[in-house]
């Protein structure tokens, strides 16, 4: 499995879009991509998004990612699963999965991200974001100490990216950056080339 490198993380407000299924199609790039199914709308729902987008994204190789819910993961057969930070523990989603599967986690500070067992971790936010304006931004110093598995998040642009990627970061994710471009496609290029520095 490659591990992915862009995470295009979805909301309910994304997953409503008149045009979501285009814009994750233009984000299909291949197995450095995935594509999140974060929903708090239930079960059903989330298994219904999940299963459009891992046909979606067969072809290419792009990686679909449920978020808080591997049984919905593991029904799909999607490629893994991105606990929040105080969701069930990381080796109980590995034990879910029929087939080894990605398993990531969403931090909020270097230690937890350091501590963390999974294959990702989110940290973040890094910049200011509006997706939690509550949250005070850690700037991209966090990424120094995290560990080698950290992903940034919050507040992400291409140009952020690859200052994120420098600090450190294996991996970048983003909501709005990403699914709220003009053209999602050349906006994950864009974002992916901050990985050749």
């Amino acid at each position: 499995m490659t591990l992915p490198r862009l995470h295009a993380v979805t909301d309910d407000r994304v997953l409503a879009l008149p045009d979501f299924l285009d814009r994750a199609r233009a984000m299909a790039l291949g197995p450095a991509v995935a594509l999140h199914v974060r929903t708090q709308r239930d079960g059903a729902f989330a298994l219904k998004i999940t299963d459009q987008l891992v046909a979606l994204a067969a072809e290419s190789g792009t990686q679909v990612i449920v978020n808080d819910r591997a049984d919905v993961a593991a029904l799909a057969g999607a490629a893994g699963v991105h606990l929040p930070a105080n969701g069930m523990p990381v080796h109980a989603a590995r034990e879910a999965a029929p087939t080894p599967w990605w398993v990531g986690q969403s931090t909020h500070t270097a230690m937890s991200a350091l501590a963390s067992t999974a294959d990702w971790a989110f940290l973040g936010p890094i910049w200011p974001t509006g997706s939690h304006p509550d949250h005070p931004a850690l700037g991209a110093d966090a990424l120094r100490g995290a560990g080698p598995r950290v992903v940034a998040i919050g507040g992400l642009t291409p140009v952020r990216a690859r200052e994120a990627v420098q600090a450190g970061a294996i991996g970048i994710a983003a909501i709005s950056a990403l699914w709220d471009a003009p053209d999602p496609g050349a906006a994950a290029h864009a974002f992916l080339l901050s990985f050749e520095l």
